[in-house]
Order: C-alpha cells, then structure tokens, then sequence
C-alpha cells in the first residue's frame, strides 16, 4: 500500500473516530468498514486504489473560480500529467505499451471525476473516443502510424460524430465522405449548416486531429457512416489546415475546462489509407467490401465498439453521487438544529425522519449501482478482452448500459440537489462542490446518448426477447397465451387476490412486513412489473408488425412512454439483483445483515414509488401497500445508526471529497456553541428567556 493511501485510510479513521452518531434503539448489528470497502472496490479494487493515490495529487484538482480560459489550460496540462503519471494505457495492446487491462482502464478513469469532471471527460474524449475508435474502427497499419501520438497526447484529438442537426440520430448524419478513384481520396464535405459537427471536446483549442464520421459513398452508392482519421490544425501554429474551419461553442452550463467546438469541412481531401476501414473498406478503383454484409448491423456493430463511454460514464455518476453523500451524511452528523427531547442540547440533523428518508433511500440506490456497475463492468471486460465475445454477449452488454447509464447519470443529478437542500445555505458554497458537480454532471444525461433514447433501445430489446418466446408458437399456443394473459389480468384486477393476500396477512401488519422483506417475494414483485408491461405493449403493438410504415410509426409513437416505463423498471430490476448478489460477498455477519436492510430499503422504495401500478393492476392488497410505507420507516431507523460507516465504506478521503462541511469543522462550531452555553449555565450569569421571567 503506498504512503498516500495510508494516509487516506488513517484520515478516514480520524474523522470517524471524531463524528457524532446518535444512538438509536435497534439491532446491534455492526458495519466492518474495511471490509465493507474492500467488497465495494470490486475485482480492480488495486487500481481503483492507485488511481486514488494520484488522485490525491492537488496538480489534478480543480481550482475552483477559475475563468473557462485558465481552467482549459489547466486541464490540458493536467491531461498531459495523467499521460506521463496515470497509467492511463491500460486498455491499449501491450505490443504499444498497453496492458490489454480494459476492465482496469475502465475502473481508474472513472475515479479521475473525484479530481474534477472537465479532466475525466477530458481524458475520456482523447483516450476513450478518440485513440479507443483508432483502435477498434481501425486495423494494424492505422495503429502503428496513428495511436502512439494519440495515446501519448503529442496529438490532442477529438471525435468528430455528433452535428449540430443529428446527435442521437447518428444513422443520419449529413457530413460525406465521397471517394475519388483518379486521387484515392476521400471528399470530405459539410453540406449545410446542420451537418457541422458540434459540441466537440478538443476542438475548439487543443485539437489537432479527428476521428470523423461520414457518409461514405463510392461509385454513387452511399454505404452509412464510416469513421476517419483527419488531421485539423497545424502542430506548431494551432491554426487550422485549408478546407477547414470552426468555431468555439463558449461557455457551457458546467465543464468549462473542455474545449468544445464545431467544425465544418469544405471539400477536404482524405488520403483513402486514413479510413478507419476495420468493418468497410475501399479498395484503390472504387470496390466497397464489408466483413458485414447488412449495413444496418454493420452500423450497429461499428458503434458497439464504442460502448465504453456509456460504461465509463454510469461509473463515473455513481462515483459522483458517492461524493455527495458523503458530504451530505458527514454534514447532517455533525449539524445541530432546533431542541427537541433536551431542553439545552439541539437535534443532530440525521436523526430527524424526513433527513433520513432524503438521504438514506438515495444511499441504498448508490449501493444498488455500485453492484450493478461492477457486474456490467466483468461484462464489458468479458467482451473487450475475448473471454466471453459472442454476439449475444455483445448485444447484452450494450442493453445493459443503454440501461444502466440513464439511471445512474439521472441518479446522480437527483442526488446533489437532495444533497445540496440537505446542506442548506453550506451545500450552496462552492468550497463544498455540490453546486459545481450538480452543473458539470448536467450534460451526462444526454452526451454517449440522450438518456430517454436510450431507454427507448432497451425497451426495444425488451420487446426483441419477448417475441423470440413465440416464434416457433402455432396459432393455437398464441391463443392459448392471450387467454392466458386475459385470465391473469382478470385474477389480478378483481378483489379476489387481495383478499387473498388480506386473509394470509390476518391483519398483522409484522406478517405482512415479514413477507415483504423475503428476498422472493421483492423479486417476484419487480419481476412482475416488468415482465407484465413488456408483455402489454408487445401486444398492443403486434399490429404494427404487418401495418404500412406510417401507422406502425404512429402506433410505436402512442406506446412510447410505456415504452419507456418498461425500460426503467427493467434498470430497477437489474440493480435490485446486482445488490441481491452483492450480499454473497459479505462474510462478516453484522455487515452482511446491515447491507440486507439497505436492499429492502432500495428494493421497497421502488416499489413504494410505483404502488399506483401494484395496486392498478391487483398485485398488492391496500394492506400490503400500507405496510411497505411503515417497514420503509422503520428500515430507516434501523439504518441510521449505520449512515456514516456506509459512507465511510466507499473510502474516499478529505483530498477526494474536498469539502469543508465534510472535514468535522461543523462537529467543532456545534461542540464549541454547546461548551459555551454549558458554561453559561454553571456560572449562573444565563439570562432568563423572557417567557420563564418572573412579572413585574
């Protein structure tokens, strides 16, 4: 263990043995912190480590108030300290000084967010998208020439897909690529002005190449969107080369250290050697040939490989929602408000119920993704590094971060600004960067795809797996389904159920609390959610499958947002199981019993979030649904005492957090009023509250 990280673990320490937990009656189950960090660090728990070590570092902070000019400068050289000190290489070949490490890479950039967001999208952008789309779209001649510029910084580079009029819609971009076999070269052009490519990282400043995307056409045949390396500005002069230009998009609502821009293309001339042309190659009089022969899976399959910003980023939001409730959790510890059982001594915030259902059910989703990013994280190094590469691994991996990232970014979001009130007029201070991730965090919604499009592609998976259930069913099995389905929804939609469940329950709510806290009975009610919704809107859009185009387009349209709904429950579903799974991990029985308890709590507030569905669709009695509400409660209080440990456990340090609300000042100011006031009242020189003094 390095002497950094040995003060990091000695700091942490500190500062639990100096906060204040309140007692509250309960169990006597215990947190083993160590332990409990171990497990959260996951299978690169030595990397996330290290990174953390050099995180430490104050080069690579940000320095708050900075104007957007010196905080891109600041970046760029920090960029170039993480190309020097960083490891930064890991997922790159060894043959170029690489490690093969794609799970790895993954774990340690997605710590460079604790130093400052603008360096981890930063790093993302040259590494992950720029250098990553060099080796994955590119073959071996383009590695050699190409990626050791790339992967040192000697060339700051920028990946050049999204348009100003296309961001989602990539299949639809308007840039081209037009081959010339006189020149064996590529016309690359923008053809009006929606077709600029924008919101660049690196291209209004630093950048002096890029990995374009276009339409390629050759022989007047427009084969979809390729990708291309093409140098942008001059090395020595940063001015850009003829044919090109662009324009600096400004400030941005957060993640001013990045240089974002546009670029336009007037008829520029690519060499046909710097077509990235792993899955689409030209030959030299024109010929198009593919390793893929449908264009719509080559697409597809082209931008799989770029799946790991969506990965990158789901880890780099949970990280971030980390950071917050640490600050908030360590804060509401320590702040005193208001007297309450003692007439002298004020409450800690904590041990007020409503603080504990703002924060704590946050805490147990954070939880929840920081299971379910480790399971995608196994999977995408499964992918990336061969072990598990079938089509069916690759199709699961990008389902699952098109449903991980929206949830965990979305949580994110919900997270600082929870955390940020909870702090009152302190989370508003800069110093305690509540406000600054909550702007930086921003845009993570809708960058390596727009949240809601994504939850759309996953809905659309949804419905892909649950038709393959019927493919090889007759006529008759259909209809056996559907009568099915109709007797089920009868049995769930009439009181008969419910009174069912009623008559187990006898009325004792400690029964019903009982059944609800079973690992099955959470499961079968997610399960069933999802399974039930998926199920409705395949069929109500059955029809489409064999309507004209404009009516199969309007019936997907009114179903969109159940669509969508499908999805979520699904990410819900995906998070709840990593968390179950995540238990198996913890020997320690005090841990594993307080990890079970903050399950149920994720587990039942996503229930007790959608009871109107539950009870819609006659999957719970008004009993039940009452009870979920009252075991959340007492879940609460059963966790409280365990706040700080739980935060604690994700073991970042003062030099991570870098909030003051979080260092014990606040428990000092409380500490200091109260030993004044203390005083006061042994000198006999208190005055007498107005209230309690005798009349005149």
């Amino acid at each position: 263990m390095s002497t950094q990280t040995t003060r990091t673990t000695q700091s942490r320490t500190t500062q639990r043995a100096r906060r204040p937990v309140t007692v509250v009656p309960g169990p006597a189950a215990q947190v083993d912190v160590p332990l409990l960090e171990q497990v959260l660090l996951g299978r690169w728990a030595d990397i996330r480590r290290s990174a953390r070590a050099l995180l430490a570092d104050p080069r690579l902070h940000r320095v708050e108030g900075q104007s957007a000019a010196e905080h891109r400068e600041r970046v760029l050289a920090q960029l170039r300290i993480l190309a020097a000190e960083g490891d930064v290489l890991r997922s790159f070949p060894a043959a170029l000084g690489g490690a093969d490490d794609h799970g790895g890479s993954l774990a340690r950039f997605e710590e460079v967010v604790t130093a400052d967001p603008s360096l981890q999208i930063k790093a993302g952008v040259q590494w992950g998208l720029f250098a990553s789309s060099i080796l994955h779209l590119g073959t071996a001649g383009h590695h050699e020439r190409l990626l050791p510029a790339a992967m040192s910084v000697e060339v700051p580079g920028a990946f050049a897909m999204t348009e100003t009029g296309h961001g989602s819609d990539v299949a639809s971009i308007g840039t081209t690529a037009t081959y010339d076999p006189q020149t064996q070269e590529f016309d690359l052009h923008t053809p009006f002005r929606a077709a600029w490519k924008d919101y660049l990282g690196n291209a209004a400043m630093h950048g002096t190449a890029a990995v374009v995307f276009a339409q390629l056409v050759t022989a007047g045949v427009n084969h979809g969107v390729h990708a291309f390396y093409v140098p942008l500005r001059d090395p020595a002069t940063l001015d850009f080369l003829p044919g090109i230009s662009g324009q600096d998009d400004g400030l941005k609502g957060g993640l001013n250290g990045i240089d974002n821009g546009r670029l336009r293309f007037e008829h520029v001339r690519v060499p046909r050697h710097d077509l990235l042309n792993r899955y689409g190659a030209v030959a030299p009089d024109g010929a198009y040939s593919s390793p893929i022969a449908s264009p719509g899976r080559r697409f597809f399959t082209m931008l799989g490989t770029l799946v790991q910003g969506r990965v990158s980023l789901d880890g780099a939001a949970v990280n971030t929602s980390k950071l917050a409730l640490i600050i908030a959790v360590s804060y509401a510890n320590e702040r005193r408000q208001f007297t309450g059982p003692s007439v002298t001594d004020e409450v800690v915030l904590l041990d007020y119920a409503e603080h504990q259902r703002r924060l704590l059910p946050l805490l147990a989703q954070t939880y929840a993704q920081v299971f379910a990013h480790e399971r995608m994280l196994e999977t995408f190094d499964g992918v990336f590094s061969g072990a598990k590469d079938t089509e069916a691994d690759r199709q699961d991996l990008e389902t699952i971060a098109a449903a991980l990232k929206p949830t965990s970014t979305w949580h994110a979001l919900t997270t600082l600004q929870a955390a940020r009130e909870a702090c009152g007029g302190a989370g508003f201070l800069t110093e305690n960067r509540l406000v600054s991730l909550r702007a930086d965090l921003d845009v993570y919604v809708t960058f390596e795809g727009d949240n809601t499009v994504l939850l759309q592609l996953v809905a659309k998976r949804l419905l892909a797996d649950h038709a393959k259930e019927f493919k090889d069913v007759d006529a008759g099995g259909l209809a056996r389904y559907v009568a099915g389905r109709a007797a089920d929804a009868a049995l769930h939609r009439t009181p008969l159920l419910r009174v069912v469940q009623t008559l187990a329950d006898g009325g004792d709510v400690r029964r019903t609390a009982g059944h609800l806290r079973e690992t099955e009975a959470q499961r079968e009610l997610l399960t069933d959610r999802v399974e039930t919704m998926v199920a409705e809107v395949a069929a109500a859009l059955r029809p489409a499958t064999k309507a004209p185009r404009d009516e199969a387009a309007r019936r997907f349209n009114e179903h969109q947002h159940a669509l969508i709904e499908c999805a979520r429950a699904h990410a819900d579903l995906l998070q709840w199981e990593a968390f179950t799974a995540g238990l198996s991990k913890v020997d320690d029985p005090g841990t594993r019993q307080v990890l079970t308890w903050l399950r149920d709590l994720f587990g039942l507030t996503v229930i007790e979030r959608n009871l109107a569905w539950y009870l819609i669709n006659g999957r719970l009695s008004a009993g039940r649904a009452r009870t979920i509400t009252s075991y959340v409660e007492r879940l609460l209080t059963r966790l409280r005492p365990h706040a700080q440990d739980l935060v604690d456990a994700f073991g970042f340090g003062p030099e991570h957090v870098r909030a003051s609300i979080a260092t014990g000042a606040e428990r000092d100011r409380q500490d200091e009023a109260r030993e004044y006031y203390r005083r006061l009242r042994a000198s006999g020189d208190e005055p007498v509250q107005e209230r309690s003094a005798p009349r005149r």
